[in-house]
C-alpha cells in the first residue's frame, strides 16, 4: 500500500479498536514520534462522528415519513393503518 493509505489504515484500526490495533502504550509512543498522527487521528474521529450523525438524521427523517404515511388521514383513519400495509 501507499504510505498515506497505510497511515489511514493504522488510524482506522486504532479508532475502531479492531483486533489488529496497537496496544495503547505503542499507540501513544507512535504519536509522540509523529507529531501529525494525533491531529490526523482527531480529524478522522471527527469524520466518523459526522458520518454517524448524518446517518441518525437520515434514519429520523425516514421514520417520520413512515409515521406520516401510517397515520395520515385517509380511508379508515389511523385505525386502518394495517389495511394500508396489507391491502386485500
Amino acid at each position: 500500500m501507499r504510505p498515506a493509505l497505510d497511515r489511514l489504515h493504522l488510524i482506522e484500526q486504532q479508532l475502531l479498536r479492531t483486533p489488529a490495533a496497537l496496544p495503547a502504550a505503542a499507540w501513544q509512543l507512535r504519536q509522540l514520534f509523529d507529531g501529525e498522527l494525533a491531529a490526523d487521528a482527531a480529524a478522522q474521529q471527527r469524520l466518523y462522528h459526522g458520518l454517524r450523525r448524518a446517518g441518525r438524521q437520515q434514519l429520523r427523517q425516514e421514520l417520520r415519513q413512515i409515521h406520516a404515511r401510517l397515520y395520515e388521514a385517509g380511508p379508515g383513519g389511523w385505525r386502518g393503518w394495517w389495511r394500508r400495509l396489507w391491502p386485500e
